[in-house]
């Protein structure tokens, strides 16, 4: 009875032993398989993740390259050429009478300067200049003069730029004749009182009178000087090129 029992016991052990060896074998065997898929199934996600990022990327590139360049500021020489006309507007008060040669004075542009349609130096902008010569009025005979020239143009919130221009000169008319009218009127009007006084003799002592007191008449209204008040206009023209460096837009 024991033995019988004994042997039931063993055969339902190999049953169990042979039914979990085939579990496990099941089991091993299929776990390559799910690992395939898992492998097959990763890649393929991440391609496809990637394949959806691509157009976004070019959708943004393409919109990039779709606007407009913005423009951009940069420096650039223009060169006026020899001759260019200057024109300008004093701020500073010259006469011969007072103006020392080598003096300085300053103006303003009256119109710009533009060169290959783009404004070098606007109406307004500053400009420096030189007394050159100047001649007071001499008495009796000799007139005034004065000469100038510019020497630099300061652009509207620019740089001063250094220039060089023929000589701008005026004289002022001679007044010798005028003298010697006075002179010989102011004789025969002391010959005439002088006949008229006394005689022969008192004639000649009237006309040396009349004389004197015509040449000092002379002396006192003569002398002329030349005056160039502010908001005096001229104009120079440019000895040589000058060039100005400005910003532009691109």
């Amino acid at each position: 009875m024991n033995t019988k029992r004994t042997f039931q016991i063993l055969a339902i052990a190999l049953v169990l032993a042979a039914f979990v060896g085939c579990q496990a074998s099941g089991n091993q065997s299929s776990t390559p398989e799910s690992d395939q898929q898992g492998a097959a199934t990763g890649p393929a996600t991440e391609s496809s993740s990637v394949t959806g990022r691509r157009p976004a990327r070019r959708s943004a590139e393409a919109s990039q390259s779709s606007q407009p360049a913005q423009p951009r500021t940069v420096m650039q020489t223009f060169t006026l050429p020899a001759s260019t006309p200057i024109h300008i507007r004093l701020s500073t008060e010259l006469n011969t009478g007072s103006t020392a040669q080598g003096s300085v004075f300053d103006g303003t542009l009256e119109t710009p300067l533009i060169v290959s349609g783009v404004t070098v130096a606007s109406r307004g902008s500053l400009v420096h200049g030189r007394v050159t010569n100047v001649v007071s009025s001499g008495r009796l005979k000799r007139p005034a003069e004065i000469s100038l020239m510019l020497t630099s143009i300061t652009p509207t919130g620019g740089q001063q730029t250094s220039i060089s221009t023929q000589t701008w000169a005026v004289s002022g008319k001679s007044h010798k004749r005028r003298d010697l009218e006075m002179i010989g009127g102011g004789a025969g009007v002391g010959a005439a009182i002088g006949a008229i006084a006394g005689g022969g003799k008192g004639a000649a002592i009237g006309s040396l009178i009349g004389g004197a007191g015509g040449t000092a008449g002379a002396y006192a209204t003569g002398k002329k000087e030349i005056d160039l008040p502010t908001e005096t206009q001229m104009t120079f023209h440019l000895s040589s090129p000058a060039s100005f460096t400005v910003q532009v837009t691109r």
